[in-house]
């Protein structure tokens, strides 16, 4: 692979957290990575001004900040002209915000102990569009009370034909529109697609909020 090529792959990544030791050991795992590069770290109250100028592929971002609310800085990092997928980091995956933060339009949780071998792959199945969230805070989700707008949008998940309902179930499984074409033999820019009449036909605007509803649709 050439130089041009690997800059080309290169996924661009801010870590947002307030413990320095928590940002550094980030840092230091993802620059391992041939194709995954650090490029800011920040505190929350630099989050959205950072975000703003090196325009990452991924952020990543402490739910809990004595300075900043972490779910204030997602809401306003969403509202950017071309927003990162966010990514929640967390001490324990059965964090009481997780349902908010989803609803909010964050892409997942990752634990702050994250094994070290698993933390780029996660960051890559983030940047290739997938859903990236633990067992517990799935089943949290799960346990979560409903608001209308699911209620309804479960009603919605019924109307989808069964190829619609094939790749949503497999988009809630956290896989990327590549990996959904090689399990059902589709190309990856027909999955896209399948996607993107998927998340219009429900309402939402991003793959987890799709991946809430087909759970609770029962479809996984």
């Amino acid at each position: 692979m050439t130089r041009a090529n690997r800059v080309t792959r290169m996924i661009r990544v801010v870590v947002v957290d307030d413990e320095a030791l928590v940002r550094s050991g980030f840092e230091l795992i993802l620059n391992a990575s041939e194709d995954v590069r650090v490029v800011a770290t920040a505190v929350g109250a630099d989050a959205v001004e950072t975000v703003r100028r090196e325009r990452p592929d991924v952020l990543l971002l402490d739910i809990r900040m004595p300075d900043v609310d972490g779910l204030s800085v997602l809401r306003a990092v969403r509202a950017l002209p071309e927003p990162p997928v966010v990514a929640m980091l967390t001490t324990f995956d059965t964090d009481e915000y997780v349902l908010t933060a989803l609803r909010t339009g964050a892409a997942g949780f990752l634990l702050k102990d994250t094994e070290p071998d698993q933390l780029a792959q996660l960051v890559r199945t983030l940047c290739a569009g997938g859903v990236v969230l633990s067992p517990t805070a799935t089943h949290a989700v799960l346990r979560g009370r409903p608001d209308a707008a699911e209620d309804e949008g479960v009603a919605r998940v019924g109307r989808l034909s069964e190829r619609e309902r094939e790749v949503l179930v497999l988009v809630a499984e956290g896989l990327s529109n590549g990996e959904i074409g090689a399990r059902i033999h589709l190309s990856a820019g027909t999955v896209k697609d399948h996607v993107s009449t998927i998340l219009g036909k429900l309402r939402v605007t991003g793959r987890v909020q799709a991946a809430l509803l087909a759970q609770r649709a029962g479809l996984l």
